[in-house]
């Protein structure tokens, strides 16, 4: 009797990313609980991406300078100590093996004896002598005798090498401290982004504000929309970057940032919000992350200062709380109100849809106003036919009777 024999033949699925392992089930996993956005960069600018599995981590060492200024301050710190002590140790036991092998350790109380460093005892004095020379201090108690050659050139080479190091850990820290990472800070963003009619068209809007008084010079911004997509070939493409005109062929993305302003974003054809409407827009993952740069005026470096907007925090129908007002002399801008918004009327089809809605009110109008100017027109059309007849005619009859006349 033939049974059914199960294959042990397993057939294995093709390895693919977690991005799209987590992404293919959504047809299947609507009715499972929404699973919470994670941000690709948080609310206060910092990138919420961590590079594993890195295994060329030579190229860190190739680029030293950048590696030392992008560590951490306690890091920093403790590599600046260590250098210099590091350096002054060494060189410290050098003099102190010159002075050991010439025998002045031996001679130490004889004054006929001329040693390399007068004043050199032992390993202390030596690292000391050290320290002295290498930070051109000059106490003046230990001093090099012309006598010992070797000397000499160790002190030319430490001399040389310690101006190094100071340039480069001096340098160092000088551009650590002067990071304008801290300018950012003070420049904020409003904690929602709204979605509202403006000027009779749709459009997505957040503001920005810079709390100091000196201002950023040359400041642009920018918005990217971060969201995964799947191309018409299957290929999956997570955290797609999208970007979201904000002026930039109008020149409105270059700021004049001496007081709040609010940044906005016509969504047409070009947009990709064109298609999302009210009741679809919490239904999307997304984000729009915004970037603000300038040069600080103070130093003329360059500053970058970013946030970002998930669908949460995007606001349908609401518009954001003027803070500009004019006081006897001045204006005076009220922070307290930054991120206040209030609701206005606002459709909540999305931009296409009003779109079509408006081509379908203007097309019936203008029909309207074609036929009636074909009606009007054709009267006007027999009556000079008819004209046209009968002063024939005419010429005709009299024709004839000229005729006849010659007749």
């Amino acid at each position: 009797m033939d049974q059914d024999v199960e294959s042990p033949v397993a057939i294995h699925q093709p390895k693919l990313p977690k991005q799209a392992r987590d992404d293919l089930p959504r047809h299947i996993s609507r009715d499972r609980t929404k699973r919470k956005i994670q941000r690709y960069v948080r609310k206060d600018g910092k990138c919420n991406v961590h590079h594993g599995n890195v295994r060329e981590t030579y190229r860190y060492l190739t680029d030293i300078f950048t590696t030392l200024v992008d560590l951490k301050w306690r890091f920093n710190l403790l590599i600046f100590v260590m250098v210099y002590t590091v350096t002054w140790l060494f060189f410290g036991m050098i003099w102190w093996l010159i002075a050991y092998i010439r025998g002045d350790m031996d001679h130490i109380e004889d004054p006929s004896w001329t040693p390399c460093v007068t004043n050199l005892n032992g390993f202390v004095s030596a690292f000391l002598f050290s320290i002295e020379t290498e930070t051109t201090i000059g106490y003046g108690y230990r001093v090099i005798t012309d006598k010992c050659p070797e000397g000499i050139i160790l002190l030319l080479i430490q001399s040389v090498l310690g101006s190094i190091v100071n340039a480069f850990m001096v340098g160092c820290m000088f551009v650590k401290i002067s990071q304008p990472k801290k300018r950012a800070e003070t420049l904020v963003f409003s904690t929602h982004a709204v979605i509202s009619m403006r000027d009779g068209k749709l459009c997505l809007m957040f503001r920005v504000g810079d709390l100091r008084n000196s201002h950023i010079v040359e400041a642009s911004i920018r918005a990217k929309l971060i969201k995964s997509k799947q191309t018409s070939e299957g290929e999956f493409i997570p955290l797609n970057q999208t970007d979201i005109n904000v002026g930039y062929y109008t020149g409105d993305d270059r700021l004049f940032l001496v007081s709040p302003l609010i940044i906005s974003h016509e969504i047409n054809q070009q947009s990709p919000f064109w298609e999302i409407s009210k009741a679809q827009l919490p239904k999307e993952e997304l984000e729009i992350v915004v970037i603000l740069e300038g040069m600080v005026e103070a130093t003329g470096m360059t500053c970058q200062a970013r946030s970002s907007y998930v669908t949460s925090e995007i606001l349908w129908g609401y518009r954001f709380t003027p803070v500009l007002t004019l006081e006897d002399g001045f204006y005076e801008v009220d922070y307290n109100s930054f991120h206040e918004t209030y609701e206005t009327s606002t459709p909540s089809l999305s931009a296409k849809e009003l779109a079509e809605l408006a081509s379908r009110a203007e097309l019936p109008l203008s029909w309207s106003v074609s036929s009636k100017l074909n009606q009007r027109a054709d009267p006007e059309t027999e009556e000079e036919e008819k004209n046209l007849e009968e002063q024939t005619e005419r010429n005709g009859d009299v024709a004839n009777l000229e005729n006849e006349s010659r007749v």
